[in-house]
């Protein structure tokens, strides 16, 4: 299902670039350029990043409360996703080509593959 729901996400994404910016979030990010879709990105990070810190504060509050915090760290994320994939739609790299590198990681250790960068 997730491998469908990213084909899905981009092939709208594509369509978007073509589309009239005044009629289209996505497009109008395209038509902003580069550097609208990284601040975009920044935001949603940092929401992200506040949503996951709240729920860890109150992962001693009532049931609701937890609930109502995983939600909302889950909408963070999933915007956070998105607007990544704006930004490799923009720049021309696929889907595909970001699951082959997350695939070609499994049975590597991550120390070990931190390790190999190169320093820069």
């Amino acid at each position: 299902m997730s491998d469908d729901v990213l084909n899905r996400i981009e092939k709208v994404l594509e369509q978007r670039k073509v589309a009239d910016p005044s009629s289209s979030y996505v497009s109008g990010l395209y038509h902003s350029g580069l550097n609208k879709i990284l601040e975009k990105i920044g935001e949603e990070a940092t929401e992200t990043i506040i949503a996951a810190k709240d729920m860890h504060i109150d992962r001693d509050a009532n049931r609701d409360t937890i609930e109502s915090g995983r939600r909302e760290v889950i909408k963070e994320t999933a915007d956070l996703w998105f607007h990544t994939m704006v930004m490799t739609s923009h720049l021309g790299i696929s889907t595909d080509e970001i699951l082959e590198e997350l695939g070609s990681r499994f049975g590597t250790s991550g120390l070990v593959e931190k390790a190999s960068r190169k320093k820069s």
